[in-house]
């Protein structure tokens, strides 16, 4: 069969011509939308099914063009099967192939659907998948996280705000601030599989068919809770991809600052984390280089995602209903945003169950900056009875008292602290040291090393 002919009887009898290859070339979709191989004959297995069992085809050609599409997918999967640009796109291919196998009975497999609700349920089902697949990534990174939070739950650093020294908090209270944004990512991705998981298979083109099809049954074998309610929605819908790469873009902005954290740590003037070989690179030129490539690569990753969600929701924001071909463009960059949250979060989890920090120069930079200078403006509040904005003040003379001495809070005597109030009392001095600073935090979601514990169980007990 000519390339002409194909393309005429794929189209029917209104064209006379065969298509322009520039036409053709932006016309076809089958060099990406093969991905949807897998999501296309099962769609078409649950199609091929349901019109055999309504007895709109008969038994016997129901059961060979179930036969006919395994053989289909067996192929695709065995990498032997043949594709072709000018078949537009993954569904007419495997029906060419199908129409090879098992003759004109495969024609009676588009009975009662339309590429349009095809289309739409072949990516809905991907895009499903693909949120399953998050879920685990995440689930796996969280883990990563834990193992960290577990080793250092006692161990002293410098928290930030500003990027300036702030407080000293835990390593493990850290970590388990990880915990909690990528759980949030995980709901997000649940959210976004349970909205999107209803079935458009039945809404033919956009009205509808008139014949007597069971869009329950088809549903139901696809693993939808439901078939969509209006046929006209379900071919338009692409919220369910917009939500999907949403969600990915927001979890991709937590790897990323993750992996901002990673470059400023592993850096020489910090010396925070140590990266092992495993996930950086050397220098062309400098031989004692030990770069962070995997996370700054991560870092621009998001880059590439969020690009991907403005990218889509420019497609889809000036379109009319129902079905425009201008949909064809919804799946690239679903399909590369995908990828690159897979790999970012792969390359995430190893960075993190990989990294070692280093005690030393964590705590010794916990105690810069006069990162307990809250404490004492705390104690003076709790213990001597002073109005909080009091102890402010309080605390900040005696910061510029140390300032100007060169020396920490701890390093004042007494008699310099009473100069500037004559409330502060010996025991002052204890509160001031890190450990007892973090200690001191435990409040619920505080810093404190038994808080940090109990968060601790409490999520491997939820992540089983």
């Amino acid at each position: 069969m000519t390339q002409d002919s194909t393309s005429n009887r794929m189209w029917g009898g209104r064209f006379a011509e065969g298509p322009d290859a520039v036409m053709e070339a932006i016309n076809a979709s089958v060099d990406f939308d093969r991905r949807l191989a897998r999501q296309d004959i099962e769609g078409s297995l649950a199609h091929a099914e349901m019109l055999g069992r309504t007895g709109i085809i008969s038994d016997s050609d129901a059961a060979a063009i179930r036969k006919g599409l395994l053989t289909v997918l067996s192929e695709i999967e065995a990498g032997t099967f043949r594709f072709s640009r000018a078949l537009e796109d993954i569904h007419m291919n495997v029906e060419n192939r199908l129409a090879e196998l098992i003759g004109p009975v495969a024609g009676r497999l588009h009975t009662a659907r339309s590429r349009n609700d095809q289309v739409a349920t072949d990516f809905r089902l991907w895009v499903r998948g693909q949120c399953d697949a998050v879920h685990e990534a995440l689930g796996a990174l969280m883990r990563a996280f834990l193992g960290q939070a577990e080793v250092g739950a006692d161990l002293v650093m410098p928290g930030f705000t500003h990027l300036q020294t702030a407080q000293p908090v835990t390593w493990g209270h850290h970590m388990l601030a990880y915990v909690e944004m990528l759980a949030r990512d995980r709901g997000r991705f649940a959210d976004a599989r349970a909205r999107m998981n209803e079935c458009p298979l039945g809404a033919a083109a956009l009205a509808g068919t008139s014949f007597p099809i069971d869009r329950e049954m088809t549903a139901q074998a696809l693993g939808f809770d439901r078939p969509m309610a209006n046929s006209i929605d379900a071919v338009s819908a692409r919220d369910f991809a917009l939500e999907f790469l949403s969600a990915a873009a927001i979890c991709a902005g937590h790897l990323s600052r993750l992996a901002e954290e990673l470059v400023i740590w592993s850096s020489a003037p910090f010396g925070f984390v140590q990266l092992s070989d495993r996930f950086t690179t050397g220098s062309s030129i400098m031989p004692q280089k030990r770069n962070p490539d995997a996370a700054e690569l991560v870092r621009a990753k998001t880059g590439r995602i969020g690009g991907a969600l403005i990218g889509l929701m420019t497609v889809i924001k000036g379109l009319p209903l129902a079905y425009s071909k201008d949909m064809q463009e919804d799946k690239e960059p679903v399909f590369d945003a995908a990828d690159s949250l897979m790999l970012a979060l792969a390359a995430m989890t190893g960075m993190v169950a990989d990294m070692k920090p280093v005690p030393e120069r964590l705590r010794a930079e916990a105690g810069r900056g006069y990162s307990t200078a809250t404490d004492l403006a705390d104690w003076l509040v709790r213990v001597a009875g002073l109005p909080f904005r009091e102890a402010h003040h309080v605390t900040g003379a005696l910061v510029r008292k140390a300032e100007e001495k060169g020396c920490d809070l701890a390093e004042l005597s007494l008699a310099e602290m009473q100069e500037v109030h004559a409330a502060i009392q010996p025991e002052v001095i204890s509160i001031l040291g890190i450990d007892n600073s973090v200690a001191s935090r435990a409040s619920y979601g505080g810093t404190a090393p038994n808080r940090v514990r109990s968060q601790i169980r409490r999520w491997k007990e939820e992540l089983g």
